[in-house]
């Protein structure tokens, strides 16, 4: 079953008086329980992309289904929960708050939620736990390396159980070794829980390859191949 639906989007910025087409009609496809890349010159699209179907942008015609919500008919509120509970993202610089410690990162979605501590905890716990950090969740990020810190982020993601995982080019901010565990880890989320799609935006076309599929865009638009 598709978990991402998108028909011609079409997303245009005023610069100025000038009007900018980050995306010119991109339309694509995809389905759960893969690890995909998208891929393709600085400029083409791809971050954008990733924003309207993590419903952090809305486009400016087109349409976008994901996880079976039309994106483009949700309020600002109904929007704010949709991200909260059914995407989560995965950043290059880690995006964690430096005066918590790693088990508080990752409980921050459901707190934020009103839910209670005493139900966040065991749940935070338990996905440091998979992502190999059980030794940590009392560090804060300045007593983590890169690596750590991205793993942190990636549980904080798995928090509230979304169907999707959006990732800014993850292993931009770390070497090799590290970027290839973390990937390795990325894979393992998309693959071994069920229907959940993992899209990924990179540079690298070393991460790209290790993907199920690569998703190329080119001047706003989503090559052919790739659709």
């Amino acid at each position: 079953m598709a978990v991402v639906e998108a028909s011609n989007l079409v997303r245009e910025y005023r610069m100025g008086t000038e009007t900018v087409r980050a995306l010119d009609g991109a339309s694509l496809s995809l389905d759960g329980g893969q690890f995909v890349s998208v891929v393709g010159p600085s400029g083409a699209g791809k971050s954008t992309l990733l924003h309207i179907i993590g419903a952090l942008d809305v486009p400016t015609s087109g349409s976008i289904r994901v996880d079976g919500t039309d994106l483009a008919a949700l309020s600002d509120d109904e929007a704010s929960t949709f991200r909260r509970h059914r995407v989560g993202f995965i950043f290059q610089f880690f995006n964690l708050v430096p005066t918590l410690t790693a088990w508080e990162n990752v409980a921050m979605p459901m707190l934020l939620d009103s839910q209670s501590l005493r139900r966040a905890k065991p749940r935070a716990l338990d996905l440091l736990d998979r992502v190999g950090l059980r030794s940590r969740v009392d560090h804060r990020p300045s007593e983590l390396s890169g690596g750590q810190m991205q793993r942190v982020a990636i549980a904080r993601s798995l928090m509230m159980d979304p169907k999707i995982l959006l990732a800014d080019e993850p292993t931009g901010n770390l070497d090799s070794k590290t970027g290839t565990e973390v990937l390795a880890l990325l894979s393992e989320v998309a693959h071994e829980d069920g229907d959940r799609l993992v899209l990924m935006v990179t540079h690298d076309a070393g991460a790209a390859a290790i993907c199920d599929r690569v998703v190329t865009v080119r001047d706003g638009r989503i090559d052919g191949r790739d659709a």
